[in-house]
């Protein structure tokens, strides 16, 4: 058995190498004859890019490129299609992800969007910027902005002015020519009562509230150009605050005591005869005496008609709406910028006709704020300053005491009236 295994053994590996020697001179004898050597293959040349002909593809492998030679496919924006600023906010978002310009282009007009809190009691919780509007000065921009120019561009500055002008003018006026009248109201015979205790209470508490008014308005307005540079921020920040809370509260006396001084001064303020003649002479400015009046001239009726009555009224009006103290009102910010203007203005006119009511109380006319503090004045200031008035009250036409006379007990028991 072992010796079969190696003959045939032999006789595979026979087959082998005789199957090699054939394929090998298949392979070296050419066809014609001749040499059996085999000449080598030629080496590849190798082929760049830059080498390739247009159009010519590129043998495979990683190629590099040139960047200049990039030409990337450029679509159409968005912005140029038609329409595309009228488009709502969802159209937008589907052309251009991201981009809610139109929603803040409606919230810019004043469009207003949804709020959970009822009309009745925020009624524009919905609209976060007011619609565009424009006042005279102004741009057409949004009511909060255009407030802000008015206020800013006109009111402050020109009102400012008038009230400083009109300062300006009463002490040249005082300097030049001093006090006006001779008597002094109580030194001379005669004794006639010019304003009845509650005429004087009225007119005293209208005062003040007027004072307390005019102040905290002017710091609250023109305060931070003058005041706030002398005490600093935070000094000016509390006092301006507790000036406000003061005009605030203040405000409500003053529409009282100005109702009161309306219907207890207007019967004399109606006009009557030589009011033409006092205005004509400027009272007595134009001449060497003062113009006879009645018992107010027409330069106090001017005041009670147009700075009291009319003027009042629109600070009266225009204020209580911005303290919120009118029912029945919807309290909108677009009203309450038109309020605030409106009061700005009738006020600072107020207080320049009132400047001048003051100077003419106090220091411009002798007499004048003694007759509002004690209520008496004598027969020579009468007949100088309202002749009218001093006939009629020596004609009897008027009494020369109006109201029941203060008296004390002396050390006798004898009521007198005090000095």
């Amino acid at each position: 058995m072992s010796r079969f295994l190696e003959l045939a053994a032999a006789a595979v590996l026979t087959a082998a190498f005789a199957g090699g020697a054939l394929a090998q001179s298949q392979t070296s004898t050419p066809a014609g004859g001749g040499s059996t050597t085999t000449a080598p293959a030629p080496a590849a040349s190798k082929v760049v890019p830059e080498d390739l002909a247009p159009g010519q593809a590129a043998p495979g492998g990683i190629q590099g490129q040139n960047i200049f030679d990039v030409k990337p496919e450029v679509k159409p924006d968005a912005s140029s299609e038609k329409g595309y600023m009228e488009q709502n906010n969802a159209q937008r978002n589907a052309v251009q992800p991201g981009n809610n310009a139109p929603m803040w282009r409606d919230v810019q007009r004043g469009a207003e969007g949804y709020s959970s809190l009822p009309k009745s009691q925020a009624p524009e919780a919905g609209n976060l910027i007011q619609a565009p509007v424009q006042y005279p000065g102004t741009r057409f921009v949004s009511a909060g902005e255009a407030w802000r120019q008015v206020r800013n561009a006109w009111i402050i500055p020109y009102g400012g002015s008038l009230l400083l002008i009109v300062l300006v003018a009463l002490a040249i006026f005082y300097f030049a020519k001093g006090p006006m009248g001779h008597a002094d109201g109580r030194s001379g015979p005669g004794r006639i009562e010019r304003f009845t205790p509650f005429e004087r209470a009225a007119h005293w508490a209208n005062a003040i509230a007027f004072v307390v008014l005019a102040i905290s308005g002017i710091v609250m307005a023109f305060g931070k150009f003058f005041l706030l540079p002398v005490i600093g921020q935070t000094l000016f920040g509390y006092f301006t605050y507790l000036l406000k809370n003061l005009h605030n509260f203040v405000g409500p006396l003053f529409v009282v005591s100005l109702v009161i001084i309306v219907l207890t001064f207007i019967k004399d303020n109606l006009p009557q005869k030589g009011d033409v003649s006092w205005m004509l002479r400027l009272g007595g400015v134009l001449g060497k005496k003062e113009a006879p009046s009645h018992r107010f001239n027409a330069g106090e009726k001017g005041m009670f008609w147009v700075g009291n009555l009319l003027l009042g009224a629109i600070v009266v009006g225009s204020g209580l709406y911005l303290d919120k103290l009118l029912p029945s009102m919807e309290y909108l910010r677009g009203d309450m910028q038109v309020a605030h203007m409106v009061h700005a203005v009738a006020a600072v006119l107020m207080m320049a006709m009132l400047f001048l009511h003051i100077y003419m109380g106090t220091v411009g006319m002798r007499g004048a704020y003694r007759a509002m503090r004690e209520g008496y004045v004598d027969d020579a200031w009468a007949k100088e300053h309202h002749a009218y008035w001093y006939e009629d009250i020596k004609a009897g036409r008027i009494p020369a005491q109006r109201s029941k006379p203060l008296t004390i007990a002396d050390d006798t028991g004898k009521s007198v009236r005090p000095a």
